[in-house]
C-alpha cells in the first residue's frame, strides 16, 4: 500500500491546478516535442526535459570555430543560436541547425542531448537572427527530408548564401549528396520568392501525401499557402505546386497570418484537411484586433505551371509574373479577440476543440461544434503578468491530456481538462468540457474509462443549457396532451445501450398505454388534458440512461394561463413550462427541440412596466486586474431603479451579476468580481429583467509590488512610502502584517504611495511584510518594510541672525535616513503660538546628527520650547541648558563636596557587592566549564560507532566520468568535447593518430614541448591528458610511451635528489602516470576500494548530523578537523518529527514519516534532513526540490509556516539570525507538512544563500561580533573554550574509526596474497630502475612507490569522492576527509617526529595509530615486492582487455585536434627536436603530411 502511495505522491509534481511550469535563465526562442522529452531553446542552451519537467538536462551552446586564413594561431569563434529544433523520431536524433558566421548544424541523440551524432559548418536556416525561418520533416516516397524555408543574409557577404528560398535537405549521410543536401540526381530543386523583403514563413505541416507551407507576403500583405503533392523524388515534389491566398474575414480584412494549427483527422466530407489560423489587420487599439477562422484546404483548385504571382520554381525570372491565385475564404470564424497569438486545433470525436495563447498570458480554450457553433471560452491558465505566449504550441504526444505553451522565460504544462474535479454526473456535464465524461462513478477522459462501461458525455450538437428538456404540445382536439422529454447526452460504449423513462404525478404513473415506446435520445408521455388542472400539475420524471439513473421534476402549466403584459419575464416563464412563446404570446403551439435558447428568444421581449432606460456615461475604473475591484463608480442618467449590474465576457458567457447601492440616479456603486483578461461588457438591470445600457470593462493583469522607498519607517508610523512594482494603478488597498487594518493608498502619474500605520512597543528594528489588496486578493510584495524605534531629539540651540532665528536640533544617529521634507518644526512662545521652523538641512554624523531649520522674520520672537512632528510622532524640546553663574557655583560648591562624599561611601558598597557577585560568577563559571568538560568526557566514552552501514546501492559515477575528472579535474569544454560520443574521424584526426603511434615522434613532441619556457604545468597536464584519450584504445602502447619518458625523468632527477622525483606533476609524464593509474586501478577501486569508501563518506555525513552545524560557516560540533569545529555552540537537543506531504489540493496529506533533527536546526537544515530520510527511506529522491520546499508546523490545529527569515526573527545590530525550530517552539514529535512552492497558497521564495553578502547579513550558532546587551540572550552568553569542545575530534574519530580503518586495510590489502597487476607491474618497474642505476637506498624506492601510488592517486580518491561517486561534497566533509587523507600519507612516511602539545590537532588526531600503519605499510610494500613477477605478456594482455572494456568511451578525434593545436604552435620546435633525435626522413614527411590535411580543412569544429 506505501508503495503505491508514494508512487501516486511523486505524480503530483504540481500542487495546485496540475499545471507545470519552469522558469529557464534566458528566454525561450523555441521548443519542441518527442514522446519522452520536451526540447527548450534559449539563446545560450538547450535543454531536455521530460514531460512533467521533473528532469532537466542542460547542454550551452556551443560557440563555433573558423579558421582565420590571415592569422593561423587564432581563429574566429561565432555564438550558435538555434532557430531549427526538430526531433526526428524516425532515426532517434535532434536535428538543431541556426545562425552562426555561415551557418551551423549539429546532430544529436534524442535521448541523450549531451551526446553529439554529426555537426556540420553549413547554410540551413537563415544567418541573420531577425529573418524567419521555417523547417519540418516531410516523407517522400521511402524518404524523409527537412523542408527547410530561408531568407538570404543581407550582411553576411563573406558567405555562400543560397537564394533558395524552400527547399528539401537530406535526413541521412546515405542519402544522394550526403547529410543536408538538397541536390536531386540530377538537378538541384528549390522555390524561390519575387518578393523576400520582410516575407515570413508562419507555419508548415504534412498531411497524408499533400505538404502545405503558410506565409506572409510582404507585397499587397496577403497571406499565402503553398501546396505540394509528395511524389517519388525532390523534383517532382517542389516541381509541381499549387498556390492560394487565405481572405479573411468579412468586412474587415486581416492580411497578416500570426499562428496556425492543423486539425489532424479532420475526416470531414470527402476526407478534407481542415486548418485554423489566427489572423490579424495589425491594429492593436482594435478590441477584435485578432480572430480565429477555420478553413477547408483541401484543395487549391487548378492553376498555371510556375506562373504563380509570388513563387517559381527554381529562379525567378525578370518579368512580372502572370499567373493568378485561388482565393480561399474561411468556412467559419469561431473566436474574435483583442491579442491571440498562438492557436492549437485538437479534435475529439464530433469536436473542435482549440487552445488559444495570448499577448497578455493566458490560455483559453474553445470547443466548437460539427456546425461550428463555438460553445463559452474558458480560460486554463492565466498569467499574473502581461507574457506574450509563444506562437507555437504542442499537445502532449503521449497522454493527449496536456498542453505545453512558453510564455517569455517559462514554459508551462497544462491540462487540457480537470474532469475529476466533477463529482456527479450532473456537475460532470454541466462544466461542457467535450474531454469530460461519466463513467461509471467518476468523471473521466474517454480514454481512462475501460470497457465494456458507457462513457456518457456532452451531446455533439450545440451547447445546451440544461441536460433534460422537455416541452408540452395539446392536441388539436384539445383533449389530449403530449409530454416529450429530451436527454441532451452523448454515450460511447460497447453494447446496447439501456434507455428507459417513467412519468410519476402524485396519483401514480401518469401516461396512458398509447404512449410510444422511449428512443433514446427523448421520450414522450400521453395524458388527458383534464389531469392538468389550472394550478398546474407536478410530475416527476425518472430516467435510465445504461447504468445511470436520473430524476427531473417538471411543473406542467396550461400555456393558456401564462398571460399578461409581453415582458422578458414572462417569456421566460411561457418557455420554461416548455410552452412556445410567438408573436410576444404563450401559446400551445408546437415548439421544435431545437429552438432557440430561452434567452435568445426573450431578450427581445418589451418590458411591461414603465422604467426610465438607464444610460452608462462610464465606469471607474474602466480598466483593473483580473482580480476585480471594490466599490466601482458607474455614472450615467436614470440609474435610479437599477437592482444589479451584469458583467458579461465573449459571446454572452460567464455572465455575473452584482448588487448596487449608493444610487443618486446619476451614478451608483457597484463591486466588480474578478474576471479573465481582455474586455467584457457591462450592463443595468432593471427590476422587470432588462439590462439596458452599454459600457466596456477591460481586465488586466495583476499588479507586482518589487520594492519600497524608503525600506524603513519609525514605530509611530505615518511615513509616506513609494511602491515599486508594475500595474499598481489597479491597487486599492495597502495591508501590513502586524496591522490589521487597510491603508488607502494614492496613485498619479504613474506612482503609488501610502503612509504606514504605527507598530507599538518596539524597541529594535522589526520587519513587516507589506502586501497589496486588489479586489478580494492579497498580494505580498517581494520586500519587507524595516520598523525602527522612533527617531530621538535630544535638544536644540537657537541663535539670531539679524531678524531670523536659526536653529539646530540634536539627534541620535539611526538609520532612518529622515529627509528634511520629512520633519515639521514649530517654535512656541509662552502663548502657545506656534511659527514654522523652516528646514533647511541635516547634517550626520557616526552619533549624533544636526537638524538645521530657520525661523523667519521674527524679530520679537523668544522660543520657549520647539515642537517636532515626524509622522505621527510629536516631541517637544527643551533648549540646551547654558554655562552657569558664579553665584550658582558658589551654591553648588558644598554640594558637590557632600556627593563626593557621599559617592565615596556608595562606592566601597558597591565594591563589596560587586566582589561577592564576581565570586558568584567565577562559582558560575567554573560550574559550567565543568559541566562542559565533564560532558565531553561522558560523549567520548559513552560513543558507539552505531552509524548504520546498509546504505543501499552505491551511486557510482561510470567509467568515462570517473576518468574524464581525473584526466580533467577542472572541468572545461575540452573535457566536454572529448566524452562526446564519438563521429566519424576525418583523414586529418586518422593521420595524426597513425603519426604519434610512432614512439620517436611522440617522446620528441613531449620533450620538445617541456623544454619552452612558456609552456606552464596547466599545459602540461592538458597535453599528458589528451595523449591519454587519444592512446586510450592502445594502452600497451601507452604504457610503452610512459616508461620511456620515465626513464628520461631520472636521468635528470638521479644525479640532484632521486627522492624527490614524482613528488609532484610537474611534468607531462608525471601526469600520464596519474592518468594511467587511475585506468588501471578502476576495477579494483569500484570492485575492493569503493564500498568502504562511500560507507566513510555516509558515517562521517551522518556523524556530522548528530550535532549542531552553523548554517552560515557551515562548522559542525562533531568533526575530525580543528578549523572546522563548532566551538561555539549553545545547548541542543535531539528531536524526532512526524513529516506529513501535501497531496493533492484539498489538503490530504501522507502518511508521517519519522525524521530525526535538533531543536537548534534552521528551517532550511530541516529541509535537508526531511529529504534525506525520504530518499533512505524509500531508495529514491524526493520529487520536489529544496528550494520548491515549504514546511509548516502544525499548532492548535493549524499550521504555521516555517522560514529560515521572518518579521520575528532576533537581530543584532546589522545582522539577523536564521529561524530554528527553537524559535518556533516546535516540541518534540511534532507534525510538520511539506508542501512545494507550486501550491496555490504559496508564493515562490529563493535561498537566502543565493546573496552574495549572505555570511554578513545573517548568522545561526556564531554570534556576530558587535556590543550587545548580555541579559537578553544569557544563555548565548556562556562562556565558551575551544579547547574544551577538542573532545568532540576524539569523539568523531572513535565513532567513524572502524569505516576509516577498513578503507586504509583495503588499499593496501593484498586479497588472495596478489596486488592489482598495475601496482605490481609498476613496482617491479620501479625496482629494476632502481637497480639499474645502483641506488642502493632503499628509502629512495619506497619514496619513489609512494609518490607514484598512494600520493599520486589513493590521495586524491580519498580527498575528491565526487570524483567516483554521483554526490555533493561539503566544506565540512572536505575538512574531515582531509585529515584521514594526511593520516593516510603519514602512514607512507618514512620519518618518525615526536609530536607535543603545539603540534595541529590534525596530526596529533591519528598519531597514535599511524606507528600501526606504517608497519602495515612496510608490510604491504615487501608483500608486492615478494609477489611472483607479472610477465610482459601477462601484462599486455590485461592492458588489451581493459583497452576494449572501456572501447568507445572517449570522442579520441576531438582529443587529437585538440592535441594539434599544440603541434601546430610549437611545429619549428617539434621538426628541430626529431632532427636532434635523428628521426628518419619518412617520419618527417609524415608530420608534414599531418600539417597540410590540417591546414587544408577549410571549416572544422573545434567544439
Amino acid at each position: 500500500m506505501k508503495a503505491v502511495f508514494w508512487g501516486v505522491l511523486l505524480a503530483c509534481v504540481d500542487w495546485g491546478w496540475g499545471q507545470e511550469n519552469l522558469t529557464f535563465d534566458g528566454d525561450v526562442r523555441d521548443f519542441a516535442i518527442s514522446d519522452r522529452s520536451v526540447y527548450v531553446v534559449t539563446d545560450d542552451r538547450l535543454y531536455q526535459l521530460n514531460h512533467d519537467f521533473t528532469k532537466v538536462i542542460k547542454r550551452d551552446t556551443p560557440n563555433v570555430v573558423y579558421p582565420n586564413q590571415e592569422a593561423p594561431l587564432f581563429n574566429e569563434t561565432y555564438p550558435f543560436k538555434v532557430n531549427i529544433l526538430l526531433p526526428f523520431i524516425k532515426n532517434n536524433t535532434l536535428i538543431t541547425c541556426g545562425t552562426t558566421k555561415c551557418g551551423y548544424c549539429e546532430i544529436l541523440d534524442l535521448n541523450e542531448i549531451s551526446k553529439s551524432v554529426h555537426s556540420e559548418n553549413i547554410e540551413v536556416g537563415s544567418l541573420d537572427p531577425g529573418d524567419s525561418t521555417i523547417g519540418f520533416i516531410v516523407d517522400v516516397g521511402t524518404n524523409s527530408y527537412i523542408m527547410t524555408g530561408r531568407l538570404q543574409s543581407r550582411v553576411r557577404k563573406a558567405c555562400a548564401n543560397s537564394d533558395h528560398l524552400l527547399d528539401l535537405r537530406n535526413t541521412l549521410e546515405g542519402q544522394h549528396g550526403g547529410i543536408f543536401s538538397y541536390s536531386d540526381e540530377s538537378t538541384t530543386p528549390y522555390i524561390d520568392a519575387r518578393q523576400k523583403e520582410k516575407f515570413q514563413f508562419v507555419d508548415g505541416f504534412q498531411s497524408n501525401s499533400h505538404i502545405y507551407v503558410f506565409s506572409n507576403v510582404p507585397q499587397e500583405r496577403q497571406v499565402r499557402v503553398i501546396l505540394f503533392k509528395s511524389e517519388n523524388s525532390k523534383t517532382k515534389t517542389l516541381g509541381n505546386f499549387q498556390g492560394a491566398t487565405l481572405k479573411c474575414c468579412g468586412n474587415t480584412e486581416r492580411r497578416e497570418l500570426l499562428s496556425s494549427s492543423v486539425i489532424q483527422g479532420s475526416g470531414g466530407l470527402h476526407g478534407q484537411v481542415l486548418w485554423a489560423g489566427v489572423f490579424t489587420a495589425g491594429n492593436t487599439s482594435d478590441p477584435i484586433n485578432t480572430v480565429l477562422a477555420i478553413y477547408n484546404i483541401s484543395s487549391t483548385g487548378p492553376q498555371l505551371k510556375y506562373k504563380d504571382p509570388d513563387f517559381c520554381y527554381k529562379g525567378c525570372a525578370e518579368a512580372l509574373p502572370t499567373g493568378t491565385t485561388q482565393d480561399l475564404h474561411p468556412e467559419a470564424v469561431v473566436f474574435k479577440y483583442s491579442s491571440m497569438t498562438s492557436v492549437l486545433a485538437v479534435r475529439h470525436n464530433s469536436w473542435l476543440v482549440f487552445f488559444i495563447g495570448t499577448g497578455d498570458g493566458q490560455l483559453i480554450k474553445l470547443a466548437v461544434d460539427k456546425a461550428y457553433k463555438p460553445a463559452c471560452p474558458r480560460v486554463l491558465y492565466n498569467s499574473d503578468d502581461d507574457r506574450r505566449v509563444f506562437p507555437k504550441m504542442h499537445l502532449d504526444p503521449v497522454d493527449r491530456k496536456h498542453v505545453y505553451m512558453a510564455l517569455r522565460n517559462q514554459m508551462v504544462r497544462v491540462p487540457v481538462a480537470q474532469c475529476s474535479e466533477h463529482k456527479s454526473l450532473k456537475d460532470c456535464w454541466s462544466a461542457q468540457d467535450p474531454f469530460c465524461g461519466w463513467c461509471e462513478s467518476r468523471c473521466s477522459f474517454q480514454g481512462d474509462c475501460l470497457q465494456p462501461s458507457a462513457w456518457i458525455s456532452i451531446s455533439e450538437d450545440s451547447q445546451q443549457q440544461n441536460m433534460v428538456s422537455y416541452q408540452v404540445e395539446k392536441s388539436s382536439s384539445g383533449e389530449r396532451i403530449t409530454l416529450t422529454v429530451k436527454v441532451h447526452l452523448n454515450v460511447n460504449g460497447t453494447g446496447s445501450l439501456t434507455f428507459t423513462c417513467n412519468f410519476f404525478n402524485r396519483r401514480g404513473d401518469l401516461c396512458d398505454r398509447t404512449s410510444p415506446a422511449p428512443a433514446f435520445p427523448q421520450c414522450s408521455c400521453l395524458f388527458s388534458s383534464d389531469q392538468l388542472p389550472a394550478e398546474g400539475l407536478n410530475v416527476t420524471v425518472k430516467i435510465r440512461v445504461g447504468k445511470q439513473n436520473l430524476a427531473e421534476k417538471l411543473m406542467l402549466t396550461n400555456c393558456s394561463n401564462i398571460s399578461g403584459p409581453p415582458t422578458s419575464a414572462l417569456c421566460s416563464q411561457c418557455m420554461t413550462a416548455g410552452c412556445s412563446w410567438i408573436n410576444d404570446v404563450c401559446s400551445w403551439t408546437t415548439r421544435s427541440a431545437n429552438s432557440d435558447p430561452i434567452q435568445d428568444t426573450c431578450r427581445l421581449s418589451q418590458s411591461g412596466f414603465n422604467y426610465s432606460e438607464p444610460v452608462i456615461f462610464s465606469i471607474e475604473p474602466s480598466v483593473l486586474s483580473f482580480h476585480g475591484r471594490n466599490h466601482a463608480l458607474m455614472n450615467g442618467e436614470n440609474l435610479d431603479h437599477v437592482t444589479k449590474v451584469r458583467i458579461q465576457g465573449h459571446m454572452n458567457c460567464s455572465l455575473k451579476e452584482s448588487p448596487v447601492w449608493n444610487h443618486t440616479g446619476s451614478s451608483l456603486t457597484f463591486h466588480i468580481p474578478s474576471g479573465d483578461k481582455g474586455s467584457v461588457s457591462v450592463c443595468a438591470v432593471l427590476p422587470d429583467g432588462r439590462c439596458l445600457g452599454k459600457a466596456t470593462v477591460t481586465y488586466g493583469s495583476s499588479p507586482s509590488c518589487t520594492g519600497l522607498t524608503p525600506s524603513t519607517t519609525w514605530a509611530s508610523g505615518k511615513r509616506k512610502i513609494k511602491v515599486h512594482g508594475s500595474h499598481l494603478e489597479f491597487v486599492e488597498e495597502v495591508v501590513h502584517d502586524h496591522a490589521p487594518q487597510t491603508i488607502h493608498t494614492t496613485y498619479s502619474s504613474g506612482t503609488l504611495w501610502y503612509h504606514t500605520p504605527p507598530f507599538e512597543h518596539i524597541n529594535q528594528p522589526v520587519t513587516s511584510t507589506v502586501s497589496l489588496r486588489v479586489g478580494n486578493q492579497t498580494l505580498a510584495c517581494s520586500s519587507q518594510l524595516t520598523y525602527h524605534p522612533d527617531p530621538e531629539f535630544t535638544s536644540y540651540t537657537a541663535i539670531k541672525t539679524g531678524n531670523d532665528v536659526r536653529v539646530t536640533i540634536e539627534k541620535r544617529a539611526d538609520k532612518l535616513n529622515i529627509t528634511t521634507e520629512e520633519i515639521l518644526a514649530f517654535g512656541v512662545q509662552e502663548e502657545n503660538q506656534d511659527v514654522e521652523c523652516v528646514m533647511d538641512t541635516i547634517d550626520t554624523s557616526n552619533e549624533t546628527d544636526s537638524v538645521i531649520c530657520e525661523i523667519k522674520n521674527t524679530p520679537n520672537f523668544n522660543i520657549n520650547s520647539l515642537r517636532i512632528r515626524v509622522g505621527n510622532f510629536t516631541k517637544i524640546l527643551l533648549p540646551k541648558q547654558a554655562a552657569p553663574s558664579l553665584l550658582i557655583i558658589l551654591v553648588l560648591i558644598p554640594i558637590i563636596i557632600v556627593v563626593i562624599v557621599g559617592a565615596v561611601l556608595y562606592s566601597y558598597n558597591k565594591q563589596r557587592k560587586m566582589a561577592a557577585q564576581m565570586n558568584k560568577q567565577l562559582d558560575r563559571l567554573k560550574n559550567e566549564i565543568g559541566n562542559d568538560i565533564r560532558q565531553g568526557f561522558v560523549d567520548m566514552q559513552m560513543e558507539k560507532c552505531n552509524l548504520i552501514e546498509n546504505v543501499g546501492a552505491i551511486p557510482f559515477l561510470d567509467y568515462k566520468h570517473f576518468a574524464s575528472r581525473i584526466f580533467f579535474p577542472d572541468g572545461g569544454p575540452v573535457m566536454t568535447s572529448c566524452i562526446k560520443d564519438i563521429g566519424q574521424p576525418d583523414e586529418s584526426c586518422q593521420a595524426l593518430s597513425r603519426l604519434i603511434r610512432d614512439q620517436v615522434f611522440l617522446t620528441s613532441f613531449v620533450h620538445a614541448l617541456e623544454e619552452q619556457k612558456n609552456f606552464n604545468v596547466k599545459e602540461k597536464c592538458a597535453v599528458a591528458s589528451l595523449l591519454t584519450v587519444s592512446l586510450h584504445g592502445d594502452l600497451p602502447y601507452l604504457t610503452q610511451v610512459m616508461e620511456e619518458l620515465l626513464r628520461a625523468l631520472m636521468e635528470q632527477t638521479s644525479n640532484s635528489q632521486p627522492k624527490l622525483m614524482l613528488r609532484r606533476t610537474e611534468s607531462i609524464v608525471e601526469k600520464l602516470l596519474t592518468n594511467w593509474m587511475s585506468i588501471c586501478l578502476y576495477g579494483f577501486l569500484r570492485e575492493s576500494v569503493g564500498q568502504p569508501l562511500f560507507l566513510l563518506v555516509c558515517a562521517l555525513t551522518q556523524q556530522m548530523s548528530k550535532g549542531p552545524v552553523d548554517s552560515v560557516t557551515e562548522k559542525a560540533l562533531y568533526t575530525l578537523n580543528e578549523d572546522w569545529l563548532l566551538w561555539q555552540a549553545q545547548d541542543f537537543s535531539p528531536m524526532r518529527l512526524q513529516v506529513l506531504f501535501a497531496v493533492g489540493t484539498d489538503g490530504e496529506v501522507s502518511e508521517p514519516l519519522e525524521v530525526s533533527a535538533l531543536d537548534c536546526d534552521t528551517v532550511e537544515q530541516v529541509k535537508e534532513k526531511i529529504l534525506l530520510a525520504f530518499k533512505t527511506k524509500f531508495g529514491f529522491p524526493y520529487n520536489t526540490p529544496l528550494r520548491q520546499m515549504h514546511i509548516e508546523y502544525e499548532k492548535d490545529g493549524r499550521f504555521v509556516p516555517l522560514k529560515e527569515v521572518d518579521a520575528s526573527s532576533g537581530v543584532l545590530g546589522e545582522v539577523t539570525m536564521l529561524n530554528t525550530l527553537k524559535h518556533y517552539k516546535v516540541p518534540d514529535g511534532a507534525s510538520i507538512k511539506v508542501l512545494s512552492k507550486t501550491h496555490p497558497s504559496l508564493s515562490p521564495q529563493s535561498s537566502l544563500k543565493d546573496d552574495q553578502n549572505y555570511s554578513k547579513k545573517y548568522f545561526h550558532l556564531i554570534d556576530p561580533d558587535i556590543d550587545q546587551d548580555q541579559k537578553k540572550n544569557p544563555e548565548r552568553k556562556k562562556l565558551k573554550l575551544k579547547e574544551v569542545y577538542l573532545t568532540k575530534l576524539l569523539s568523531t574519530k572513535v565513532a567513524v574509526h572502524s569505516f576509516v580503518e577498513n578503507l586504509f586495510r583495503t588499499i593496501w590489502g593484498t586479497p588472495n596474497l596478489k596486488a592489482p597487476p598495475a601496482i605490481k607491474y609498476f613496482f617491479d618497474f620501479l625496482d629494476a630502475q632502481g637497480e639499474s642505476r645502483r641506488i642502493s637506498d632503499q628509502d629512495v624506492l619506497h619514496i619513489w612507490k609512494t609518490n607514484s601510488l598512494p600520493l599520486r592517486f589513493w590521495v586524491n580518491i580519498l580527498k575528491n569522492p565526487q570524483f567516483v561517486f554521483d554526490m555533493e561534497k561539503t566544506p565540512p566533509l572536505d575538512g574531515c576527509l582531509s585529515v584521514i587523507a594526511q593520516a593516510f600519507m603519514d602512514s607512507f612516511s618514512l620519518a618518525e617526529k615526536q609530536l607535543g602539545k603545539h603540534d595541529p590537532t590534525n596530526k596529533l588526531l591519528y598519531a597514535k595509530d599511524i606507528s600501526q600503519y606504517k608497519q602495515e605499510v612496510r608490510a604491504y610494500y615487501k608483500q608486492v615486492r615478494d609477489q611472483p613477477p607479472i610477465s610482459s605478456s601477462e601484462f599486455k594482455e590485461f592492458l588489451h582487455k581493459e583497452s576494449k572494456k572501456h572501447e568507445n568511451e572517449f570522442n579520441e578525434s576531438a582529443a587529437l585536434r585538440e592535441l594539434y593545436k599544440y603541434m601546430q604552435l610549437y611545429f619549428d620546435e617539434i621538426k628541430l627536436k626529431l632532427d636532434q633525435n635523428g628521426a628518419p626522413v619518412e617520419l618527417k614527411e609524415q608530420l608534414q603530411h599531418v600539417k597540410s590535411l590540417f591546414d587544408s580543412l577549410k571549416s572544422c569544429s573545434w567544439n
